[in-house]
């Protein structure tokens, strides 16, 4: 049986590169997960390794309800829209065939 020669162009290239990252950092959160864990259950909140130290930090995140806000204020759509800016993004989405 003969091999199939397959031209990887720049796409298939740039795919194969999001599937690995996808994978690593499926392994990387796994790990985060199992030291925040550790460190909440009353664990220690510093890890050392032969090479990194890993710390867990605890911080507070505020966000603002955007929605509930705009409603108790009573804005309307069209005050929105004056204050709505509108800039083109570009993005490359990947899929396999």
């Amino acid at each position: 049986m003969n091999p199939i020669d397959i031209q990887i162009t720049q796409v298939d290239r740039l795919g194969l590169l999001l599937a690995q990252i996808a994978d690593l950092t499926k392994e990387a959160d796994t790990i985060k997960d199992q030291l925040k864990e550790a460190a909440t259950a009353g664990g220690p909140s510093s890890y050392e390794g032969n090479l990194y130290r890993a710390t867990v930090v605890s911080s507070n995140r505020q966000v603002v309800d955007y929605k509930g806000l705009v409603a108790d204020l009573g804005v309307t759509d069209e005050q929105l829209q004056m204050f709505t800016k509108i800039t083109a993004v570009f993005a490359v989405k990947t899929v396999s065939r």
